[in-house]
């Protein structure tokens, strides 16, 4: 477990997410986002294992935390769980990833069942709906989606933030979603300074000196591991 760790603003980690991806550094967005659903995948294998939670429905936004989503569920059914992923606003920014999904036969839903039969149907629910740029109302479909799976009675597991938090603040008008594990990338934002469930940080792609720029004080991973435990 992490002993010390930096939480980031908003504002800084766009600053940092947007200097990974300048030609001094090299990164490519398609990069990021498959080292990062590769951690987020690492993570909901170490807490919840295929062999208690197989199906696991991912909640699919239409920015870059949907993406990583959908990588993670791409991930996760190579480790032998059952994924189907919900994706309400058919984005085609992300069409090669939905399309590797189908190839391993992912079943690609468009209507979100109701909590109870969330409950029957799955044993675990990955929130990549919004991601740290996340500001203002939530607008539809996603605040009816948000308040019917804050009605269900399955873990959810959230990447990078609550979707519905304010990425400094947290959940400051009480409609977020309010899970019981949270993969922070990068680097934690200011919003989980507080968060009481299992906490992991992923992302494993910092390098040290744009760590020491950032002045970010973040944990070791240990050999090859792609996440380690901040809290819970």
């Amino acid at each position: 477990m992490a002993s010390s760790v930096t939480y980031l603003s908003g504002e800084k980690m766009k600053a940092l997410d947007q200097e990974l991806m300048s030609e001094e550094w090299g990164f490519k967005l398609e990069q990021l986002m498959e080292l990062a659903g590769l951690s987020c995948a690492c993570a909901i294998n170490h807490s919840y294992p295929a062999k208690n939670f197989p199906r696991i429905l991912f909640v699919i936004g239409p920015g870059n935390n949907g993406g990583d989503g959908l990588v993670a569920a791409r991930h996760v059914r190579h480790f032998g769980y059952d994924p189907v992923v919900f994706h309400p606003t058919k984005s085609k920014k992300f069409d090669y990833l939905l399309t590797q999904c189908r190839k391993l036969e992912i079943k690609v839903i468009d209507k979100l069942p109701s909590a109870d039969e969330l409950a029957q149907q799955y044993d675990l629910i990955c929130d990549a709906i919004f991601g740290f740029s996340f500001s203002g109302d939530i607008r539809p479909p996603f605040n009816e989606i948000i308040t019917e799976l804050n009605k269900c009675s399955r873990p959810i597991i959230s990447i990078d933030i609550p979707s519905g938090w304010d990425v400094d603040h947290g959940n400051v008008n009480g409609n977020g979603l309010e899970p019981k594990s949270l993969i922070s990338l990068s680097a934690p934002k200011l919003c989980s300074k507080n968060f009481k469930g299992i906490h992991w940080l992923g992302g494993r792609f910092v390098p040290e000196a744009l760590q020491k720029k950032y002045q970010l004080d973040l944990p070791k991973y240990e050999g090859c591991e792609q996440v380690i435990l901040i809290s819970g």
